[in-house]
C-alpha cells in the first residue's frame, strides 16, 4: 500500500506531520496484517490569496498522476487536508466515475468539513495565531471556503450527502478531538478554547454525518408566537446519509501541539498511550463493508465512552433564499421551542454562538448545547424567520416552522451539524406590471402600493 499524507491549512513546513508516518510504516510491518510500501508527504501551498480549494484539489491530481499514476493508494489528511481530497474526489471521481477511484481509504484527522469559527476573524487576525499558523497569514481564498456555512463548503457537503454509498470508492473514517492545549489557547480568540472543540475544530463540523432539511411556504397561519399572521414553513426534503461513515472523538487530542495535538504529538516512544494510532492501522485494514461497519460501531462506542466530556455540541447552518433560487441577505431569525413555540423557553445559556457569513450573507451558523436543546419542552423546536423587505412592489413574508412533537433528535443530534434550506415565496405587487388600453395611458410612477 501506498500511503499518502495530506497536511491542513497554511502549513509551510512537511514537519507538521510529526513522526506519524515513521511510526505508521514501523507498526505496519510488526503490529498489524498492512505493509506500507512507500510513504508520500504532500507540500501544497495554501498561503497564496489566489489560490482556491479547486485549484489544490487539480494540483494533487497532477501530482498523484505524475509520481502514482492510477496505482492504489490510501491518504491521511490533517484539518483543511479532508476538504482538499473530498473536493479531488467530487471533481475527478464523481458519479459512477467513483468506481475507478484509486484512493482506498480517506482517514481524516480533525477535518474541517463544516469549516472553522476562526476562519471568520479574517486572514490577518487569524495569522497573528502563531501557535497555529506560525505567523503566515493564511490565504484568502482557502479562508473564505472555510467560513461556517460558505457556500462552495455547502456543495460539496450536499454532493457528499447525495454521492457517498458504502463500498464504493474509499472507506472514509473521521477521527477528532475536543481537549483544548493550554498552550496555544490565544486570550484575545475565545474560540480557541470552546467547548466541543479541538481548539479550532468543533466535533460536530468534524462529523460527516449531518442532516439536510428544505422548508418552504406552504400557507398562511395566524398563531405566531407574537399572534401576528405568518407563512407556515412545511419540510418538502429531509436528507441524511444512506450509511454512517465512521466517526470517532480521541481522548485527549487537540488540533496541533507537540503534546497533544491528534497527529503531531505521535512519536516512536508514545504509540502506546496515543489511541489514534492503533485506531488509523484498523482504518488501513479494513477491507469490505461487514469490517467497516464493525470497526464504525466500535468507534461510536469508544466516541460515547466516559472519557467524554458533559458538553456536546450541535451545529445548525441556516441558509435563506427565495424561489427563483435568489440569495435573501437581510433578515432576522428566532429560535422557537416548546409546544407554543416561544422564543423564550430555551434553557439559560443554550445558544454558545452565532455566526453570519460575510461573503454569503444569506447563511447564519448556530453553535448548540444539544445537552439543554434535549430538554426542550414537547421535544419541538422552531424557528421564524423575518425577512426583509417586507413590504413594497418586491418584497417577502415572516415565516414560521414548528417541529412535531419529539422531533427535536430529528433536527439537531449532538457532535453533528443540520443544514437548513428555507426558501420564501418572492411577492410581487398587483401593479409591479399591468396592460392598459391607449386611453389609460399616462405617468404611472405613482402607483398606489399600500
Amino acid at each position: 500500500m501506498d500511503l499518502v499524507f495530506v497536511h491542513g491549512w497554511n502549513v509551510t513546513n512537511t514537519d507538521t506531520y510529526g513522526q506519524l508516518p515513521q511510526v505508521l510504516e514501523k507498526l505496519s510491518d510488526s503490529d498489524s496484517k498492512l505493509s506500507v510500501h512507500h510513504i508520500h508527504l504532500g507540500r501544497y501551498i495554501s498561503f497564496d490569496d489566489e489560490v482556491r480549494l479547486d485549484d489544490i484539489a487539480r494540483a494533487f491530481d497532477d501530482a498523484r498522476l505524475s509520481l502514482l499514476a492510477n496505482k492504489p493508494f490510501a491518504a491521511i489528511t490533517h484539518s483543511t487536508g479532508a476538504p482538499v481530497m473530498r473536493q479531488w474526489l467530487q471533481m475527478f471521481f464523481s458519479g459512477s466515475d467513483i468506481k475507478t477511484c484509486p484512493l482506498t481509504h480517506l482517514i481524516m484527522l480533525a477535518p474541517a468539513n463544516h469549516g472553522s469559527a476562526l476562519a471568520q476573524l479574517g486572514k490577518s487576525r487569524v495569522g497573528r495565531i502563531k501557535s497555529f499558523f506560525a505567523g503566515v497569514e493564511p490565504g484568502e481564498a482557502v479562508l473564505d471556503w472555510l467560513e461556517l456555512g460558505s457556500t462552495q463548503q455547502l456543495q460539496l457537503n450536499l454532493d457528499w450527502l447525495r454521492e457517498f454509498k458504502l463500498g464504493e470508492g474509499p472507506w472514509p473514517f473521521v477521527l477528532t478531538g475536543e481537549t483544548i492545549d493550554d498552550k496555544f489557547y490565544d486570550y484575545l480568540n475565545s474560540y480557541t478554547g470552546e467547548s466541543g472543540s479541538d481548539g479550532v475544530v468543533r466535533v460536530a463540523a468534524a462529523n460527516l454525518n449531518f442532516t439536510y432539511v428544505k422548508l418552504k411556504e406552504s400557507a398562511e397561519s395566524c398563531n405566531g408566537f407574537d399572534a401576528r399572521c405568518v407563512v407556515k414553513l412545511s419540510q418538502s426534503q429531509y436528507v441524511t446519509p444512506q450509511h454512517k461513515v465512521a466517526f470517532e472523538v480521541i481522548k485527549k487530542a487537540s488540533h496541533s501541539g507537540k503534546e497533544q495535538g491528534i497527529m503531531t504529538s505521535v512519536t516512536a516512544k508514545n504509540t502506546k498511550s496515543k489511541p489514534q494510532v492503533q485506531r488509523i492501522l484498523q482504518c488501513l485494514n479494513t477491507r469490505n463493508a461487514e469490517q467497516y461497519r464493525q470497526l464504525s460501531t466500535l468507534m461510536a462506542t469508544a466516541s460515547e465512552s466516559g472519557h467524554r466530556k458533559q458538553f456536546r455540541g450541535s451545529m445548525l447552518v441556516v441558509r435563506v433564499s427565495d424561489d427563483l433560487g435568489n440569495p435573501i441577505e437581510d433578515f432576522d431569525i428566532v429560535l422557537l421551542s416548546g409546544a407554543d413555540f416561544l422564543p423564550s423557553k430555551f434553557k439559560k445559556g443554550f445558544m454558545l454562538d452565532k455566526q453570519k457569513n460575510i461573503k454569503n450573507k444569506h447563511v447564519v451558523s448556530f453553535y448548540l448545547d444539544a445537552k439543554k436543546l434535549a430538554k426542550v419542552d414537547n421535544g419541538q423546536l422552531g424557528l421564524r424567520i423575518e425577512p426583509r423587505p417586507d413590504n413594497g412592489m418586491c418584497y417577502y413574508r415572516s415565516a414560521e416552522f414548528h417541529s412535531e412533537p419529539k422531533q427535536i433528535s430529528l433536527l439537531l443530534q449532538p457532535d453533528q451539524t443540520s443544514i437548513i434550506d428555507i426558501v420564501l415565496t418572492r411577492q410581487r405587487h398587483p401593479n409591479l406590471f399591468s396592460l392598459v388600453n391607449t386611453e389609460s395611458g399616462g405617468d404611472f410612477t405613482a402607483l398606489n402600493i399600500s
